[in-house]
């Protein structure tokens, strides 16, 4: 009886980008402001929802060209990536950087975090993202580390697992 009484959440499913460049001070990663109306002006990571059938590669580089302007030329971490056409349907397996899933807050998600590279020129101000930034590791630790209001709760979640053990 309780299962018929709970309220229908939307579930999302997102693919996100954490786009790196070597430079020859060392690693930088590309964040973004958000720039949707009514919505903080946060730092967040390139990346969003997946469209029904669409493959989690297919949105990660749809979203990355529609918020950067960029192209992923290349996933850092490999993806492992197997497809199954049977009768009943495809069926698209792959290893991500890794996965989050949101267990409360504003919004039910699960989503999957690539390690890419891109090329291309970046827009000034793309589907719902504007103000992209360079930052070197050094630095994304210590804004991370002083500033953490800056960054979207949920990108804070993923700074949190992907800084760990980096060396700045």
């Amino acid at each position: 009886m309780a299962a018929m009484l709970r309220k229908k959440t939307t579930f999302y499913v997102n693919a996100r980008a954490i786009i790196e460049r070597e430079t020859p001070q060392g690693t930088e990663v590309l964040l973004q402001r958000r720039q949707k109306r009514g919505q903080p002006q946060r730092l967040e990571f390139p990346g969003g929802q997946l469209e029904p059938y669409e493959g989690i590669l297919d949105a990660l580089k749809r979203e990355v060209r529609e918020e950067t302007g960029l192209k992923v030329t290349q996933l850092l971490d490999g993806t492992n990536r197997t497809a199954n056409d049977a009768p009943g349907g495809e069926v698209e397996c792959l290893t991500p950087s890794f996965v989050y899933q949101t267990t409360r807050g504003p919004v039910d998600s699960v989503g999957f975090f690539f390690r890419v590279r891109a090329a291309g020129e970046l827009t000034q101000r793309g589907d719902g993202a504007g103000g992209h930034e360079w930052l070197a590791l050094a630095e994304l630790c210590r804004r991370f580390e002083t500033q953490p209001d800056g960054f979207d709760w949920l990108t804070q979640g993923a700074l949190r697992f992907y800084l760990r053990g980096k060396e700045a």
